[in-house]
C-alpha cells in the first residue's frame, strides 16, 4: 500500500481507477478498508467513473500511530486530506466522510473550499456543532485491560469494535481526547460548497441530519432508512444516494 509522509506523519492510502477524483475519508476507530473497500464503496466508485483516493487517518489503519492528543486537533487530521492531495497534485476533488471522517470534511469545506467540489458528510447531523459522538468514556473503555473490563455500553461497543479492527486502543484514546472541537455554527452557515448530508434514520450517535441541513446553506439531506451508525456505512440507499448527487453538481 502506498504512503507519502506529511511532516513526520506517515499517511497510508489506496489509489484507485480513473476520472473525477474523489477523496474519501474513515471514521473514528475505522480504516480505509473497513469503511470503504470492504462495503463496496471503492468498487461502487470506480463503476461510476472515478478516480477513489482513501487514506487511513493518522493513528489508525496502516498510517502512523501517536499517542499526544495535541497530534489529533481535528484541523491537523484534516490538513493530511489536503497534504494527500498535494502530493497527488490534484487541485480540487469531491471529498466524502463518515462520522469523524465527515468532521474532518467539515473542517476543509470551511477552511479550503476552493479545494472541494462538494462535500458528503456521512454520519454526522446536528452532532458536528452539539456535540454527540463518543466521549472519555469511550477512551476509557479503550485503555480498559479487556473486553470484559468495560461495563458501559457505548464504551463496549467502540472497543468491540476497535478489537475486531485490531486497531491501536492507546493511539485511538489519544485521537478521541484531540479531535473533539465542534464546528460552530457560524462556521457551518458559512460553509460554502454543495454538500449531502447522509445519515440512518435510527443513528443515535450523529444528531438529526435535517437540523444540520437547516443550516449548512447549500445541502441536500439523505435518509438512510432502518440503518444505525455501524450498519448504515455499506447501504445502497447510501451508495445510490451519493452518486446521484455527485451526478448533479456536474
Amino acid at each position: 500500500m502506498p504512503s507519502f509522509n506529511h511532516g513526520a506523519v506517515e499517511i497510508a492510502y489506496l489509489d484507485e481507477g480513473e476520472g473525477d477524483p474523489i477523496f474519501l475519508v474513515h471514521g473514528f476507530a475505522s480504516s480505509k478498508n473497513v469503511n470503504w473497500v470492504y462495503p463496496g464503496w471503492v468498487s461502487e466508485l470506480r463503476k461510476d467513473g472515478r478516480r477513489v483516493i482513501a487514506l487511513d487517518n493518522r493513528g489508525h489503519g496502516e498510517s502512523a500511530k501517536l499517542y499526544d492528543p495535541a497530534q489529533y486537533d481535528i484541523a491537523a487530521m484534516a490538513s493530511d486530506v489536503i497534504a494527500l492531495m498535494d502530493h497527488l497534485a490534484i487541485p480540487r476533488a469531491d471529498i466524502m466522510g463518515y462520522s469523524l471522517g465527515s468532521r474532518m470534511t467539515a473542517v476543509l469545506a470551511h477552511n479550503e473550499p476552493q479545494r472541494l467540489r462538494s462535500a458528503i458528510l456521512g454520519g454526522i447531523g446536528i452532532g458536528l456543532i452539539e456535540g454527540g459522538g463518543p466521549g472519555e468514556n469511550v477512551a476509557v473503555a479503550l485503555e480498559a485491560p479487556s473486553l470484559e473490563d468495560v461495563a458501559d455500553p457505548v464504551g463496549r461497543t467502540f472497543r468491540a469494535f476497535a478489537d475486531q479492527t485490531r486497531s491501536d486502543h492507546r493511539a485511538l484514546a489519544a485521537c478521541l481526547r484531540g479531535s473533539r472541537r465542534l464546528m460552530t455554527r457560524q462556521e457551518a452557515v458559512d460553509i460554502d460548497v454543495p454538500v449531502l448530508i447522509a445519515v440512518g434514520s435510527n443513528d443515535e450517535i450523529a444528531g438529526s441530519a435535517e437540523a444540520l441541513g437547516r443550516i449548512i446553506p447549500r445541502s441536500q439531506v439523505l435518509a438512510i432508512p432502518n440503518r444505525d451508525h455501524m450498519r448504515a456505512v455499506g447501504d445502497k440507499v447510501y451508495k445510490t444516494g451519493v452518486i446521484d448527487f455527485l451526478a448533479q453538481r456536474e
